[in-house]
């Protein structure tokens, strides 16, 4: 489904990723974790188009993608749920999820898709008149879910989705991502919450210095004792930018 070959990447003259090779799945979920520095969010930014590659190749179902802009990107069907808050405060639900459909040229579809996800979440037609801010935060995180859905994804990135919320409210979060897999989409997530997001997951990527070190079903890469050692125990640093 997603490739990448042998990739390099990074800011100006600083390179972070190293010659990333993975190989992600359709329908699944694929949990990055990894050192600080290890270049988890930037492979995401090089993934959708926001990170200039200096080599390599990414492939999506078999098409080279690799000098796509983020708005080809989204055509290609991939979208990106980057750290922290990302909705507009003062918009109302329905208006935030508006934007999410704001690129496409079939407003008529973008409408009816906002009814399908409403139904998905329910939450979001209960609250649909409320302003993003008085939601919660897990209320706010599907709201970004939610979003990405309206241009109807095969690939969602999603980026540190637990950040300020409460171990209930992270359950519903990757819930919410289960059912999109479980509905055909393929997420590939970086969580802070290393073990419980591999918990959850199908697959495991462990990045160490912009290079993959592992990648294996997520039960066994949670099992694993190196994996254990450096990375999911006291050792584990915080996170990459």
């Amino acid at each position: 489904m997603l490739e990448l070959k042998d990739v390099y990447g990074g800011y100006g003259k600083i390179t972070i990723l190293n010659g990333t090779s993975f190989k992600i799945p359709r329908a699944s979920i694929t949990t990055v974790i990894g050192p600080n520095g290890a270049g988890k969010s930037t492979v995401f930014k090089a993934i959708f188009g926001l990170l200039k590659i200096h080599s390599g190749q990414i492939l999506l179902d078999g098409s080279d993608v690799t000098s796509s802009t983020p708005r080809q990107m989204i055509s290609h069907g991939v979208t990106y749920v980057p750290q922290g808050r990302n909705v507009i405060p003062q918009l109302s639900v329905v208006h935030n999820l508006e934007m999410g459909g704001i690129t496409s040229h079939d407003q008529d579809v973008v409408r009816a898709r906002m009814e399908t996800v409403m139904d998905q979440f329910p939450m979001l037609r209960e609250f649909k008149d409320r302003k993003a801010i008085e939601l919660s935060g897990g209320q706010q995180k599907q709201l970004e879910i939610a979003r990405s859905l309206l241009l109807d994804p095969k690939l969602i990135l999603i980026d540190e989705p637990s950040i300020g919320l409460s171990p209930n409210l992270v359950a519903d979060v990757f819930r919410t991502l289960q059912k999109l897999r479980d509905g055909g989409v393929t997420v590939l997530m970086v969580e802070q919450n290393a073990k419980a997001a591999l918990a959850m997951s199908d697959f495991g990527l462990v990045l160490e210095l912009g290079q993959t070190r592992m990648f294996d079903k997520a039960d066994r890469v949670l099992s694993d004792p190196r994996v254990g050692k450096l990375f999911l125990g006291g050792h584990m640093g915080e996170e990459a930018a």
